[in-house]
Protein backbone atom coordinates (compact mmCIF):
# COMPACT_ATOMS: atom_id res chain seq x y z
CA UNK A 1 0.00 0.00 0.00
CA UNK A 2 1.05 3.37 -0.88
CA UNK A 3 0.98 6.07 1.57
CA UNK A 4 0.36 10.34 0.89
CA UNK A 5 0.55 13.23 2.96
CA UNK A 6 -2.97 15.26 2.19
CA UNK A 7 -0.96 18.89 2.26
CA UNK A 8 -4.15 20.21 2.70
CA UNK A 9 -4.91 18.13 6.23
CA UNK A 10 -1.19 18.88 7.26
CA UNK A 11 -1.25 20.84 9.77
CA UNK A 12 2.79 20.99 10.26
CA UNK A 13 2.65 19.30 13.88
CA UNK A 14 5.00 16.70 13.48
CA UNK A 15 3.24 14.03 15.49
CA UNK A 16 3.84 11.65 12.26
CA UNK A 17 7.10 11.96 12.58
CA UNK A 18 7.53 11.20 16.31
CA UNK A 19 5.07 8.23 15.65
CA UNK A 20 6.76 6.81 12.65
CA UNK A 21 10.52 8.65 12.31
CA UNK A 22 11.46 6.26 9.13
CA UNK A 23 8.11 6.67 7.54
CA UNK A 24 7.70 10.23 7.55
CA UNK A 25 9.61 13.89 7.39
CA UNK A 26 9.14 17.29 7.60
CA UNK A 27 9.63 19.20 4.48
CA UNK A 28 10.47 22.71 4.24
CA UNK A 29 6.70 23.90 3.65
CA UNK A 30 6.47 22.72 6.88
CA UNK A 31 3.99 20.12 5.76
CA UNK A 32 5.09 16.49 6.39
CA UNK A 33 5.92 14.07 3.46
CA UNK A 34 6.22 10.19 3.50
CA UNK A 35 9.41 8.79 2.73
CA UNK A 36 8.91 4.96 2.88
CA UNK A 37 4.85 3.76 2.81
CA UNK A 38 6.37 0.32 4.04
CA UNK A 39 8.07 1.50 7.15
CA UNK A 40 5.01 3.92 7.37
CA UNK A 41 2.15 0.57 7.45
CA UNK A 42 4.24 -0.93 10.01
CA UNK A 43 3.61 2.05 12.25
CA UNK A 44 -0.09 2.48 11.54
CA UNK A 45 -0.30 3.66 8.78
CA UNK A 46 -3.28 6.05 8.42
CA UNK A 47 -4.13 6.31 12.01
CA UNK A 48 -0.19 7.72 12.61
CA UNK A 49 -1.92 11.31 11.97
CA UNK A 50 -4.62 12.35 14.64
CA UNK A 51 -5.84 15.09 11.71
CA UNK A 52 -6.42 12.32 9.19
CA UNK A 53 -3.42 14.19 6.16
CA UNK A 54 -1.93 10.74 5.80
CA UNK A 55 -4.01 8.79 2.76
CA UNK A 56 -3.45 5.35 1.41
CA UNK A 57 -3.66 5.58 -2.35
Amino acid sequence: MEYIVNKEKCIGCSLCVIECPGGTEMKDDGKAEVIDSENLEKCGGETVCPYGAIESQ
